[in-house]
């Protein structure tokens, strides 16, 4: 260990973690607050080391990289995400060989809705997470497939068995449509008040998982066109 990552230790407040988990805990914590706010390009690892309180070299003995440290925080919970909707569909088709439509779009939207309203790191993920699609291509495309194709094609697979009237590249396409649906209205909730000059006021989490929910299962269930 360097001499200043050793001096930064000496220096923290009193009630800091005293041993590295929670340390990298407190980073990963702060990185997440950053890149939820100016996204990876933006978010620099100085101002990553200043919300946590540490040396910025204590930053990088624990994660190499701006990189790394993105790929992380993004994994800490996308994949407590995915292994969720993993959980909640196998209990949907341990009770029926066929759920329904409602059951399954409720149980790929709960894991992302439950995050949002965890506390403040739930939501800064969720922020975060939609600002992956401005991201580099590549890096994005990469944390994505890994977090999330596995679960996704799960349920790929157990719509169309839901909706056989339906082809199956018809039912991933709508599965696409569902995932752009679901993450506008988790990030952009305000803007509901914008379009309707300000009628609809505060919604509850549940009244509006229920209406969202409402809303992607008639588009899924609608024919194929003609």
């Amino acid at each position: 260990m360097t001499k200043q990552i050793a001096d930064t230790k000496q220096k923290r407040q009193r009630g800091r973690p005293s041993n590295d988990k929670d340390l990298q805990v407190l980073i990963l914590d702060s990185a997440e607050e950053v890149f939820a706010e100016h996204g990876f390009a933006g978010g620099r690892l100085r101002d990553i080391a200043a919300r946590a309180n540490v040396n910025q070299a204590l930053v990088n003995y624990y994660f190499g990289s701006k990189s790394s440290l993105f790929d992380e925080v993004f994994l800490r919970r996308g994949t407590h995400i995915s292994e969720r909707r993993e959980a909640l569909l196998d209990e949907l088709l341990a009770a029926s060989d066929t759920p329904s439509v409602e059951q399954i779009i409720l149980a790929y939207l709960t894991p992302q809705w439950d995050m949002k309203y965890s506390g403040r790191g739930g939501a800064a993920f969720v922020k975060l997470q939609a600002r992956l699609h401005a991201e580099p291509e590549e890096h994005a495309l990469r944390l994505r497939r890994e977090v999330y194709d596995e679960s996704a094609k799960r349920y790929i697979t157990a719509l169309h068995n839901a909706l056989p009237y339906l082809s199956k590249e018809t039912v991933g396409l709508r599965m696409a449509f569902v995932i752009g649906s679901y993450l506008f209205m988790l990030n952009d909730v305000d803007r509901l008040n914008d379009l309707t000059e300000n009628q609809i006021g505060l919604i509850e989490k549940d009244q509006m998982l229920a209406q969202l929910s409402t809303f992607l299962c008639a588009g899924l269930m609608t024919p194929e066109a003609p």
